[in-house]
Order: structure tokens, then sequence, then C-alpha cells
């Protein structure tokens, strides 16, 4: 069963550079969540804010009334047995193979015997499809099995709380895919709540419930994923749709010249909102709302084209909407 996570006012500096300021946001229990932003944004220090890494210069972390900000240490350690964490960059152990750096969690926080550890271990490996892998080193493997293996070793302890930095780098499309399926059944199995940061527009247009923009130092927009991929704002347009036009540059912010510059340029269509992934089973999840209904609630007509299957796989048209799209998504067709 999932936890919320309230974060209220929060602030981080390094130094003198601010990294992002009065973030605050609520994960909500049991739900997949993305926090996304052009690279530097600082995604990564917020993940490590929030388990209690780094110290937040202001604001805080609440996580089933602890404070995680100004907490003893404690407090903290038990805090942190409902998180699995899955790190950018995998976080292995060296020295130990991969099953052993999988069993460490269980070695280290649980009295298990060895047997059923290795039933856990194995059951998780096969899960990320480690099978056969389990007893080399993280240096003799590519990094994209170091980020799985991570995985594996984020999910022994079975955790309320999913944290997991960029899980798409280093892998294939095809194994992209089977991550998200994963990420989704999990969650159906578990109600863990997860928070995922990612650049996978893909991923992001398929997987969570909400979604989350950090952009230039605060939070852009929390909510709804159909709130998001339907919205106007110009750097949330921009940033999910892969859009050249907007605010953002090669250097995040894009400088008044070619503001102005872009300023009577038309915008491409928004592309169709895609259905959410399923688990495999074909039974929703319990937090999974149905296609349209935060449309419906909030009076937003869609992206024509809106919540079919040829919108799932990108090949519907962005500038017609179809009498059966827009049955589906419970709204009025756009004339």
């Amino acid at each position: 069963m999932g936890v919320d996570i309230k974060i209220e006012h929060l602030t981080k500096k390094f130094g003198s550079q601010l990294i992002w300021g009065d973030v605050s946001l609520t994960l909500p229990a049991g739900e997949i969540c993305v926090m996304l932003g052009p690279s530097g944004t600082g995604k990564s220090v917020l993940l490590k804010t929030i388990i209690g890494l780094l110290k937040p210069d202001q604001g805080s972390v609440v996580i089933e009334g602890v404070d995680i900000a100004s907490c003893s240490e404690k407090d903290l350690y038990e805090i942190r047995k409902l998180f699995g964490v899955l790190f950018q960059d995998g976080a292995m152990f060296g020295s130990m193979n991969l099953y052993d750096n999988v069993a460490f969690p269980l070695r280290e926080h649980t009295r298990k015997s060895e047997s059923d550890i290795k039933k856990i271990v194995m059951e998780k490996m096969e899960m990320v499809g480690l099978i056969g892998a389990e007893y080399k080193l993280p240096g003799e493997i590519s990094g994209g099995m170091r980020k799985r293996a991570g995985l594996a070793r984020a999910l022994v302890l079975d955790p309320e709380i999913l944290l997991i930095d960029e899980p798409d780098s280093g892998l294939d499309p095809v194994r992209t895919s089977f991550i998200n399926q994963l990420f989704v059944d999990l969650n159906a199995q578990t109600d863990a709540t997860f928070l995922i940061v990612t650049h996978d527009i893909h991923s992001v247009r398929v997987v969570p419930d909400q979604i989350g923009l950090l952009y230039h130092k605060h939070l852009a927009m929390f909510g709804h994923r159909e709130k998001l991929l339907s919205s106007d704002e110009p750097v949330v347009r921009q940033f999910l749709n892969a859009q050249t036009v907007g605010p953002i540059g090669m250097s995040e912010e894009k400088d008044a010249d070619e503001l102005a510059a872009e300023k009577d340029m038309e915008l491409p269509p928004l592309p169709p909102i895609a259905l959410q992934l399923e688990p495999s089973n074909g039974i929703p999840r319990k937090r999974q709302r149905p296609p349209g209904e935060w449309c419906r609630e909030n009076g937003v007509v869609p992206p024509p084209g809106s919540f079919t299957a040829d919108a799932e796989h990108g090949v519907a048209s962005a500038g017609v909407a179809t009498a059966e799209a827009t049955a589906v998504a419970g709204v009025p067709p756009i004339q």
C-alpha cells in the first residue's frame, strides 16, 4: 500500500546557486508520478532530497507524519525502509556480483534465511531480465544491465515508495517498453507510490497518472496527465511535445531576440493524448482513472483523436477529431 508524499515550499541551494525554490506538490498515494525538466534543473536533486540524502534549505517533505527535512537520524532510518530507490547509474557495489548486490537490502534489513533470500532475489532478477547474469560483476556488464540490476535491488523489500531516476537511460526502445510495462504491473500489484524521473517522452505519454515539470528553478506545473498533455502553457507544451518553438533553448532559456523571432510563428497542433498502459492482466489499476475523465470534469477539450489505440501508437491525425475518439473521451467533438 503506497503512502502520499507532501512537499511544501521546498528550496535547495548549493552555496549561492539556487537549484529550485518554493516547490510544493503532493505525490498521491499509490499513483505513478513522473518528473520532467531540461537537463540540469535539479530532478535528481529532488529525488535525493525526498529520501533525505540531501537537506533542503527551506520547506518540508512529510511522509507518514514525519518531516524528512527536520527529523532525527533514527526516524529518517525508519522512514527510509518504505523506499526503494533506483539511482541514475544503478549504484552497484563494484566488488559484489549482481546476486549479492540485489540481496544486500535483504541481508541488511531482514532476518530471512539464505534460501528465502535466494528465492526473492531470483524472482526480482527474472522480472528485469537478468537470469543468467547473477554472478557477473557490475564492471562486466553494460550500463543498461546495471540499471536493471539496480531496479531488482530496489524491489526486493517490496517498498511502498519507489524513486526511479532515468530508468530508460542506457536501454534500447524494446527494453524501455518492457520496463514501462513492468512499472505499471508493479503498481497494480503493490499499490506503491512511484516517482520517476525521465526524458523519454513516449514513456511520459503512456505511463504516469501525474506529471510535473521543473523549469528555470521552479516547478512550472504538476497535475493529472491529461492536464499537462492538453496544456497550452508554453514551456509545458514545448517540452512534452519536443518542439523547438518555445521558451526552452539549448542553454535552458532562449534570449529575447530568439523569443521575439518566434512570436508570430504558428505552433504545430497538440498531438492526441494516448491511452495509458494497462496492467498485463487487463485489470485497471486502483488509482487509474478512465480515459478523458479529467478533461470532462474540468471542461477541457482534449486534442483531436485523443484516447484511441491509434493515438497510443502515434498515428492518429492531430488535425481531425473522429466521432469515435470524442465518444471515448466523453467530450463534445471539435467543429
